[in-house]
């Protein structure tokens, strides 16, 4: 077995650019924005400096590792929050301000995945869009125990809950499918 990371198992220029379609100027948290903020700083590139990308995560040591590569790669546009996903309300922006929340291999490390996909409609505008990215279900040469993996069919009826409704889904890789979700 072969050891695979970043680019290699997720394309997050074809995620964010081609599947969710993301723009100059829009407003984007990466919520739970992992180890080397993938997402966050693709995210930055495709929204410019006129946009604004929140890296958010529990662990300090990553948002100290993605403010150095946003540094190292002359992007002024991310910002970095530290908090706790599991507790609504808990992050720092305020409600229906952002046009893109994505939660990028985040649930499966959680098990309130309710109050996370809450608190990231909470920070959604009218119309903001959800990107769901999560390893498929069952076992895999890579990634987490099967019994952490999180299917499409839970995330959708969290989702509908909330009042969120779908607009597409797709394959994200040989190991992650992606839904894309609207705030209504």
């Amino acid at each position: 077995m072969t050891s695979k990371g970043g680019n290699e198992l997720l394309n997050a220029e074809e995620i964010l650019k081609n599947q969710l379609g993301l723009e100059p100027g829009q407003k984007v948290a990466d919520l739970g924005s992992g180890g080397v903020g993938m997402f966050s700083i693709e995210a930055a590139k495709l929204v410019t400096d006129t946009g604004q990308v929140h890296a958010v995560d529990i662990l300090k040591s990553v948002l100290a590792n993605i403010e150095s590569r946003a540094k190292m790669e002359n992007l002024h546009n991310i910002k970095t929050h530290w908090t706790n996903l599991e507790r609504f309300g808990a992050l720092k922006i305020n409600d229906q301000t952002l046009d893109v929340a994505m939660l990028i291999n985040t649930l499966f490390q959680n098990k309130d995945h309710e109050s996370i996909l809450r608190e990231a409609t909470r920070l959604l505008k009218t119309d903001g869009k959800l990107l769901v990215v999560e390893w498929i279900p069952g076992r895999s040469a890579i990634g987490p125990d099967p019994a952490d993996k999180i299917g499409p069919e839970r995330i959708r009826k969290i989702a509908q809950s909330i009042g969120l409704v779908e607009v597409s889904s797709f394959s994200a890789g040989q190991y992650h499918y992606g839904i894309i979700f609207k705030r209504p």
